[in-house]
């Protein structure tokens, strides 16, 4: 194999300052033979073959490649199967033949099939017994665990049950492997702190909203085609004018992608795909015009003198420079960059304050000495597995901040998930204490007695912690169905009066810090539905995938969303997902305002991660439960901001450079 061949391999899927193995090279290489796959296609079989078996995607052996070439190979065999059966009957039926490989979940089809897809009659938990667990880890929270798993003594009947709806039984969380193993450090050369022997005397963080939260309370399923179009032009519109000025260009040198001319202009738009079904590649992308520049025209575009230099995806607003001389498609001869919004920054004054205030009180420590580092805890839902609702990676994630005594605490949801199958049929028990009358029980008792406790037990242990909940479209407690999506009322859901239930997606400031949350999987959608060069700017899918968010402003910028048919399957009995429920009606409320966030969390099932992005602390936590078996969550240890004398002599504003000062460590709850 080539020299470049052996390179790339290196990169997809080697770890940094370290080469591949030379027998994992070889059987890398006899799969790309075999199969005609790039590097990077090979890449994106091995990624959803580790979601699909729930392993380690940096556990490379050669087993485990031998075992993913006779996935690949079976999964041609059923598609071949479905192929020849669907013939068959076209033929019976006389019609005319066609093909039946349906899209299977994800881009390369590795997903399809990954539970069973027959629906089932029979319930999960019918006259379940109740048992306790504990929390493995010693904790500071005491309590019980209330569980409402099937009947634990008879596994074959719960497992054929748990088959019939398409649910995955699951490991036992007690058994879980490697539970507290660190899998990713970001600025390791960064110390982290020891956990204080008591909990501070007052809280370190003051919260401030950067997002107007009051309207994400519009009303939801009342979208109207003409303003959702408004929306979409709105959006083409104001990024031609960001770049006129960020180029510096003169008004006369724009003009339509659609329209025939012999002149090179400068168009801006949005990629598109010509058809509604299949994956955009280079001969289906257009360029969709807005009506004010070109009639809300389409234009195909050829990328030809990009030399394979290019990266897009739907929805994506771009600008070019070409020329349509043909009046049939729009020569691209090179893609301008947009520019960035401004790095968050505050005045010298005010980070002096914020620096003050980690010492946790006048009487915390010696003024001489340096400010504790904040900890703040990333976790996100489902809190989980498929078989239970016994929330416990929920009630050990509490332990640990309770244990550490945190200073924040980050909850995405979904909390109580509407793709659950227990949740999806409604055949589970509330916990032993629960003296609550069934037919007057609603889906918030159910929060209030399973999810509500471990938070309390945990403001108990450390009184003056902050608890973040930022809802899902998935949470069925919300009556708010789309996103953007406002808080779900904490009416009846017994929270103490310390957790904040903030909207989704929002930007806040915490201390000097401005912090970008969404619960809304994008990184999924935009890793299976973008285009990719042979040579794009940036190698690196995680990071790429990172930068279109940034790049356009916006917590959800694809457009239309993905497929449900194409996201990964869930428990409940016909295996689809909720999907996007995007309202575009009110896709502005999705945008980052004014500042780049410092740190932005998008929770994906993609393998978590932490990466800096143009002076971004991007961080994907994982999810703390997975459908068979624990997950992850993040930990940011934040170091204190310092100011030097001649910025606070100058009086201007300091950069926060959060991605300089911040540790974090995705961990297996």
């Amino acid at each position: 194999m080539a020299e470049t061949d052996l390179q790339e391999l290196n990169e997809q899927f080697g770890v940094p300052n370290k080469d591949l193995a030379p027998d994992v090279v070889a059987e890398l290489q006899s799969i790309m033979r075999m199969h005609s796959l790039s590097a990077q296609d090979l890449f994106f079989k091995w990624e959803s073959y580790c979601i699909k078996m729930d392993m380690d995607g940096n556990n490379l052996t050669v087993e485990s490649l031998r075992a993913l070439k006779q996935d690949i190979q079976d999964a041609l065999e059923r598609s071949n199967r479905s192929h020849n059966v669907h013939i068959k009957t076209e033929k019976r039926s006389g019609g005319t033949p066609r093909t039946a490989v349906k899209n299977s979940g994800d881009v390369f089809g590795m997903l399809d099939g990954l539970v069973p897809n027959t629906p089932g009659t029979g319930k999960l938990s019918k006259n379940a017994s109740k048992k306790r667990l504990e929390t493995p880890s010693m904790s500071r929270i005491k309590g019980d665990i209330p569980t409402s798993s099937p009947d634990h003594k008879s596994p074959m009947r719960v497992d054929s049950q748990l088959d019939s709806m398409g649910a995955i039984p699951a490991a036992s969380f007690n058994n879980r492997p490697n539970p507290g193993e660190v899998i990713e450090v970001l600025n390791d050369h960064l110390k982290a702190p020891e956990p204080p022997m008591a909990p501070h005397g007052e809280s370190r963080i003051k919260l401030a909203a950067s997002s107007d939260q009051k309207k994400l309370s519009y009303k939801t399923l009342a979208m109207k085609s003409s303003e959702a179009s408004e929306i979409l032009d709105d959006r083409i519109d104001e990024f031609l004018l960001l770049v006129k000025d960020h180029h510096k260009l003169d008004e006369s040198e724009f003009g339509s992608a659609a329209s025939q001319s012999t002149t090179e202009v400068v168009a801006v738009g949005r990629i598109a795909s010509d058809s509604s079904e299949g994956k955009l590649n280079a001969a289906s992308l257009v360029l969709e015009t807005s009506r004010r520049t070109g009639g809300g025209r389409r234009i195909p575009l050829n990328l030809q003198k990009l030399k394979g230099r290019y990266q897009f995806f739907p929805g994506q607003i771009a600008a070019f420079k070409g020329i349509n001389s043909s009046g049939h498609e729009f020569i691209v001869n090179e893609v301008l960059e947009l520019p960035l919004l401004p790095n968050a920054a505050s005045a010298p004054a005010t980070i002096e304050t914020h620096r003050e205030r980690l010492r946790g009180g006048p009487d915390a420590m010696d003024s001489d000495d340096e400010p504790a580092p904040l900890n703040i805890i990333f976790g996100s839902g489902p809190y989980s597995t498929d078989d239970n609702l016994d929330f416990e990676p929920l009630h050990a994630l509490c332990s640990q901040a309770a244990d550490t005594y945190a200073d924040a605490l980050v909850l995405n949801g979904p909390f109580i998930d509407i793709d659950h199958p227990l949740i999806a049929t409604g055949d589970f028990d509330l916990p032993d204490g629960a003296n609550v009358d069934p037919d007057t029980a609603t889906l918030s008792t159910v929060f209030k007695y399973m999810i509500s406790p471990a938070l309390n037990r945990l403001v108990a242990a450390n009184p003056h912690i902050t608890i973040l909940l930022i809802p899902s479209v998935r949470d069925v407690i919300d009556k708010h169905v789309s996103w953007p999506q406002e808080p779900f009322p904490r009416k009846e859901l017994g929270l103490h009066k310390t957790v904040r239930i903030i909207g989704n997606p929002m930007t806040l400031a915490v201390n000097e810090m401005q912090l970008g949350i969404s619960s809304q999987d994008i990184l999924w959608d935009l890793r299976h539905e973008e285009l990719v060069g042979p040579h794009p700017a940036d190698t690196s899918l995680l990071s790429r995938i990172a930068r279109y968010l940034i790049e356009q402003r916006h917590y959800f910028p694809i457009f239309p969303p993905v497929d449900r048919q194409k996201l990964p399957k869930v428990g409940t009995a016909d295996g689809l997902p909720t999907g996007a429920m995007l309202d575009t009606s009110y896709l502005k409320l999705g945008e980052m305002i004014n500042v780049r966030p410092d740190v932005l969390i998008v929770p994906s099932a993609l393998p978590p991660f932490a990466r800096v992005v143009e002076s971004v602390l991007v961080i994907n936590p994982g999810y703390l439960s997975k459908r068979r078996g624990a997950g992850t969550y993040a930990r940011m240890t934040l170091h204190p901001p310092t100011v030097t004398e001649e910025e606070l002599c100058s009086g201007g504003m300091v950069s926060h450079k959060v991605f300089e000062r911040a540790r974090v460590e995705i961990t297996r709850i």
